[in-house]
């Protein structure tokens, strides 16, 4: 029996070159390392260079040494812009970008580059306090919102960004891109374009007592768990991106109670059938800004079990469906961009879970999008 004949039979092997010659002839290009390092509110690092000529802004980062691995490379730019010594605890995104992009700057002789970017971490305040910088390379940096950050970086690096962040959030494998545009299959957050707003309203305390009589509740969310542990969250897609947030809205003069209210929106929104909300606490709004000044008001929060949920549908209130997200509470909190009042809030969400319905504790998982057609809950 004769063996089958592959293709690869019939290609001429190519002569062997002399040492000295197959050295040069091997392919050229740069190699880059960068990091994404956040505050503790998930605001991205950027630092602004006194050297580029279009005043744009880069990831905190540099030019791999001859010899040097990427990784060391990454720590030691770190070190050497900031004065911080971060730990870097995975690669993030991988980026290939050709010498012809219309991004690189007129005159530059660049033969193409490979950027790895790997996960700083978070720093705390006192970290960010201690941050020190060459100004002679570079004249500041800012913590930016990602939606913010993308307006002061190159297209390309600010795809390189949003990639290699998402890839973060979304416990994703590590994202590979070619001038900016992924090659494999695109996540969730990055094909709706999910970004994370930061909201300074949620550094107010999460009140565990009734509200008071006096004080009117404006707004129902709720923290929305499906059986294994996960909760969803909604994107409302806008010109400048999707952003998270939980089911829930506004009490309106129709609805008796704001349980009421969460059980109308999270219909509307994300086509959720609930059962048993309970109330987790309020957070106090001293303007009512939002509503026309209304004066204080509190914001409720709640847990329910989602028992059902259908197709998506036009959400009536914006004419347009929203991106359903299954994510862990922790996940959650980091996409809604609450700093660490949401994150003690998402842990008492999934403790109250567990307690009351015996849901298990989600585990870091990658963030999934439901299906159009819904889902069914065993």
């Amino acid at each position: 029996m004769t063996s089958p004949v592959s293709p690869s039979d019939h290609v001429t092997p190519r002569t062997a070159l002399p040492a000295a010659q197959y050295a040069p002839s091997r392919h050229a290009t740069w190699l880059g390392a960068a990091a994404i390092i956040t505050d503790e509110v998930g605001r991205v690092l950027l630092v602004h260079p006194t050297y580029r000529k279009d005043d744009s802004w880069l990831l905190p980062g540099g030019v791999v040494e001859p010899g040097e691995h990427p990784h060391l490379t990454c720590r030691r730019e770190i070190t050497e812009e900031l004065g911080l010594d971060p730990p870097l605890s995975a690669v993030l995104a991988v980026h290939s970008f050709s010498p012809h992009h219309p991004d690189l700057q007129p005159g530059t002789p660049c033969p193409g580059e490979v950027r790895f970017v790997f996960d700083g971490g978070t720093l705390t305040a006192d970290q960010v306090e201690a941050i020190r910088l060459p100004h002679e390379e570079l004249s500041e940096y800012a913590f930016l919102e990602s939606r913010d950050a993308v307006q002061r970086l190159r297209p390309v690096d600010g795809q390189i960004m949003l990639a290699a962040y998402r890839a973060r959030l979304g416990n994703t494998a590590t994202a590979h891109l070619a001038d900016g545009r992924h090659i494999l299959d695109i996540p969730p957050l990055d094909r709706h374009d999910v970004h994370v707003r930061y909201r300074p309203l949620w550094d107010s305390p999460l009140n565990r007592s009734p509200v008071p009589g006096q004080l009117p509740v404006q707004q129902a969310w709720a923290w929305c768990f499906v059986p294994d542990g996960r909760v969803v969250l909604v994107a409302d897609p806008g010109p400048r991106g999707a952003l998270p947030m939980l089911p829930g809205g506004t009490v309106e003069s129709t609805d008796a109670t704001p349980e009421d209210t969460l059980h109308r929106e999270a219909a509307e929104e994300a086509q959720l059938t609930l059962a048993d909300p309970v109330r987790l606490g309020w957070v106090l709004d001293e303007t009512g800004e939002v509503y026309g000044g209304v004066g204080p008001n509190a914001r409720l929060r709640l847990a329910a079990r989602v028992t059902a949920i259908g197709p998506a549908a036009v959400d009536p209130a914006t004419g347009h469906p929203f991106a359903r997200l299954l994510t862990t509470p922790t996940q959650a909190a980091a996409l809604l961009g609450w700093g660490p009042p949401g994150a003690r809030q998402a842990q008492l969400a999934g403790e109250t879970a567990r307690d009351r319905w015996g849901l298990p504790t989600a585990r870091a998982a990658s963030i999934e999008e439901i299906p159009a057609e819904g889902m069914r809950l065993s």
